[in-house]
């Protein structure tokens, strides 16, 4: 039987929102060129690595239903590690479930990119951010955010990464109903026409994000995903529509879908929505708050930040 060895610890794997996400068109690699303000949650999964002697990438998850083999961008960002640096050491890792599987917070990105700082750290790669952003990149557009964190303006395909100062910290509730949007057919549905020309240079969209955030004028929530996705998924829309009811001074989708967020004045207000809400079944409801870059880059532990 394989060992494991005593090298063992455990990252949190935090979850992000999108104050605003703006879809500008179709690039000519068949992606769409997007505009969005990350920001990440306190809301997170956990991701517990050991190392293996025998070379092996095993991969456990408590949440039913998510893969555990290749297709699972932990297992691949294991791999795309490995190849990146020539290495052929083992991991076991074992994954913990709180963010909702296909509900817009990026959850998988997430876990690939803690997965990532984590296996650096445990086979003592010496790397840096931005080599593991460019490993990232290749596993899905939100992944180099997550090597970010705190609140980033996200260009391109979303993984052209700027660091944005930290919006104020805002109590949260987070709403995931049982539904599954596809992003293919949202896109679609958005009928955004192919670019023809070249979008706003970085820095000015990076001054624009700056000047929405700076001080949260609610008014600055934007999501062109919303005009199409409520029409698609009305439950999701009666899910933001509740948010605002119960007390939210602002409500949001977040990505694609299909869960929304609401924005609270304070913990009271927000545990006061909570309660109010969780007794919609099918509705998953989370309590969180926004989390700033340097108390992301603890907690996560990753490379310079």
């Amino acid at each position: 039987m394989p060992t494991v060895s005593d090298a063992r610890f455990t990252l949190p794997s935090f979850a992000k929102i999108n104050l605003t996400l703006r879809v500008l068109g179709r690039r000519t690699d068949g992606y769409h060129e997007i505009e969005t303000v990350f920001q990440t949650v306190t809301l997170h999964d956990r991701l517990t690595f050991a190392a293996r002697d025998d070379g092996q990438i095993e991969l456990a998850c408590d949440a039913p239903g998510v893969p555990c083999d290749e297709t699972n961008l932990v297992h691949r960002a294991a791999v795309a590690l490995r190849q990146r640096y020539g290495t052929g050491r083992g991991t076991r890792i074992n994954l913990e479930k709180k963010i909702p599987a296909g509900g817009g917070l990026g959850g998988g990105s997430s876990n690939a990119a803690v997965a990532l700082v984590g296996l650096a750290r445990l086979w003592k790669i010496e790397t840096d951010r931005r080599a593991l952003a460019e490993i990232g990149a290749s596993l899905g557009a939100d992944v180099p955010f997550f090597l970010t964190g705190g609140t980033a303006l996200g260009t391109g395909r979303g993984t052209g990464i700027h660091a944005l100062p930290d919006m104020p910290p805002q109590q949260l509730l987070i709403v995931t109903p049982h539904i599954e949007v596809s992003t293919a057919a949202a896109y679609k549905s958005l009928n955004a026409h192919a670019l023809t020309k070249a979008v706003a240079p970085a820095n000015l969209a990076v001054s624009r994000a700056q000047a929405e955030i700076s001080g949260l004028p609610h008014a600055a929530l934007r999501n062109d995903f919303e005009s199409v996705v409520y029409g698609l998924h009305p439950e999701i829309g009666r899910a933001r529509d509740a948010l605002t009811a119960a007390g939210a001074s602002g409500a949001l989708l977040s990505g694609s879908g299909a869960s929304v967020f609401g924005l609270f004045e304070n913990a009271e207000v927000r545990d006061g929505a909570r309660v109010s809400l969780r007794v919609e079944r099918g509705w998953q409801v989370f309590a969180c708050e926004t989390l700033a870059r340097v108390a992301y880059a603890q907690a996560v532990g990753a490379i310079e930040f």
